[in-house]
């Protein structure tokens, strides 16, 4: 957990994909359904719907490699800043499931 913790202050200045995801569309004044639909299209792969970019910004999925490339092209937001949010986010995770492991050998 220690390093889960170190990785995260690395990246301090950077939301987590989950903050990221939904500020860049907003600020693009895209709704979650014209962000899927342009993803589709701008990727030519129909497989993305606004339950899925929903399911991003909740915090449900992370997004992998291969939608990150097109969510940083979507969105104009560098690629390098749209991986880095995708590690936070999963350091985040790691550290929110470290503490609940933590608070179950506490509770024995």
């Amino acid at each position: 957990m220690l390093k889960a913790v170190q990785r995260a202050r690395e990246h301090q200045d950077t939301p987590p994909i989950t903050a990221l995801i939904p500020q860049a569309r907003r600020e693009q004044g895209l709704t979650q359904r014209e962000l899927a639909d342009l993803l589709c299209e701008i990727s030519q792969n129909d497989s993305v719907t606004r339950e899925e970019v929903s399911r991003w910004e909740r915090g449900k999925r992370i997004p992998g490699p291969y939608w990150r490339a097109w969510i940083s092209a979507a969105l104009h937001v560098p690629h390098a800043e749209v991986d880095r949010a995708a590690v936070v986010e999963r350091e985040y995770r790691r550290a929110k499931s470290g503490d609940r492991a933590d608070d179950r050998v506490n509770t024995w």
